[in-house]
């Protein structure tokens, strides 16, 4: 059931970048071809943004993925030459939003760059890092990421988790389920076992996909651009086709965590049939709530 009326803002929440080899983000694509899209430094890497969102329905701030966070060693973080001006805090407190504000969690999945602002260390004690909010994620990512598989492992920092489910904030989401009576709760098991892409009903009827890893950036539109870090390339390039499909046959938009230069966008046809970026921007320039 979805409101029919009801009050909605949205907000980008920028939280830094990282970097990430260029190859591992587009997988058996020879570099001649990314390239040109994600051009790579020296190293043959990439700069990525980690975006979240920020739902504002009614009396409910829920927020959608957390970015790496900031309780992780010096030596951790210069595997991925974090930079950027921006983090999570900040970004919030520059819209007047405290932590305490935050009602609901969502978290896409467990990968370090997605969680890691979940949960903050205070003096030495791993707690949730908002105090007031319910966090949701699958059953699947859950069970997924406490069991992981070799390739896997390195991403499932259970210090960004567990903690969640040791204070009890934790509650699982499964396909089909609605959250606060606007946000449609989608699994994908291309990039990992029970990523949520959450499917946003807006207040004027169009829908935004949150694209999570399913699309991490406009480039990775084509069904192929599938990327070394997903666990189960050939059906990420079948849920890719299917939601491409619909996304075109409904006008949706997409919302890009790992984009760094466009937020949001629909997705068109070239004259070859390949899916396409279009109306490509900001959010707040594309959808004004």
């Amino acid at each position: 059931m979805f409101m029919e009326t009801f009050n909605m803002k949205l907000t980008t929440i920028q939280t830094g970048n990282f970097k990430l080899d260029g190859g591992a983000m587009f997988g058996v694509v020879p570099k001649v071809l990314w390239n040109r899209l994600n051009p790579a430094d020296e190293n043959n890497l990439c700069n990525w943004a980690m975006r979240c969102l920020l739902v504002e329905i009614n009396d409910k701030k829920i927020l959608i993925d957390t970015g790496i966070g900031n309780k992780q060693s010096e030596n951790f973080y210069s595997h991925y030459y974090l930079n950027g001006n921006d983090s999570l805090t900040s970004s919030l407190a520059c819209i007047g939003i405290d932590a305490s504000q935050i009602t609901d969690v969502l978290l896409t999945h467990l990968h370090f760059d997605h969680c890691g602002g979940a949960v903050i260390k205070n003096n030495e004690e791993l707690m949730p890092a908002f105090p007031n909010a319910t966090y949701y994620v699958s059953q699947t990512q859950w069970d997924h990421a406490n069991n992981p598989n070799p390739r896997e492992k390195a991403s499932f920092l259970k210090e960004n988790f567990v903690p969640l489910m040791d204070h009890g904030v934790l509650k699982f989401l499964q396909e089909g389920d609605v959250l606060h009576d606007c946000m449609e709760v989608h699994l994908f098991n291309g990039h990992t076992l029970g990523m949520i892409a959450p499917l946003i009903h807006l207040p004027d009827g169009k829908k935004m996909l949150y694209g999570a890893d399913l699309f991490p950036s406009s480039n990775h539109l084509k069904p192929n651009f599938a990327m070394g870090y997903d666990i189960q390339p050939l059906l990420t390039m079948t849920e890719r086709e299917s939601m491409n499909q619909l996304a075109v046959h409904n006008n949706w938009y997409y919302f890009y965590e790992h984009d760094l230069n466009i937020e949001v966008s629909q997705i068109g046809l070239t004259e070859k049939g390949q899916y396409e970026a279009i109306n490509k921007g900001m959010l707040s320039e594309s959808l004004k709530y």
